[in-house]
């Protein structure tokens, strides 16, 4: 669960501060500049993280969680765009880094980029390898073999 948490907060923190920096080092500097790659970095760290989740095998609620944010927070901006856009922090006391990530979420929100990595987070969910427990050595002690010379 904690696992979920983290990727949650690298994709709604991380992929929305990198989003909001790209954005404004490419209308900044057309060639790009050392912002543009920094913010290309933390993209690069936030697919990594989210691909080891994805591809690993850590338990399915490290991708339910942040799948469930994402996709639900994609259906309120759908039925009602103004009520999604109020669950962010917004505001003259914010931090400037949170502000640029706030910014940059409700890109990816309007986007459509949420639905995406969503649906992507939500499909390990489906499988049932990803559920079942893994073998190990020692459950096979557990119920002896008879001996030779017993009656059971």
């Amino acid at each position: 669960m904690l696992i979920g948490l983290v990727v949650t907060a690298a994709i709604l923190g991380g992929g929305g501060w990198a989003a909001q920096q790209a954005m404004a080092s490419s209308q900044a500097a057309p060639q790009g500049g050392q912002s543009l790659w920094i913010a290309l970095g933390s993209m690069a760290a936030v697919g990594l993280v989210v691909g080891l989740v994805v591809a690993g095998r850590i338990s399915p609620v490290a991708t339910f969680i942040p799948s469930l944010v994402l996709l639900a927070w994609t259906v309120v901006y759908a039925l009602d765009k103004n009520r999604a856009l109020t669950l962010l922090p917004d505001g003259p006391s914010v931090n400037q880094i949170v502000r640029d990530a706030v910014a940059g979420a409700k890109t990816l929100l309007g986007s459509g980029v949420f639905a995406l990595l969503g649906v992507a987070l939500f499909i390990p969910v489906l499988m049932p390898s990803r559920w079942a427990r893994r073998y190990d050595e020692d459950d096979e002690d557990y119920e002896q073999q008879p001996q030779e010379g017993s009656y059971y």
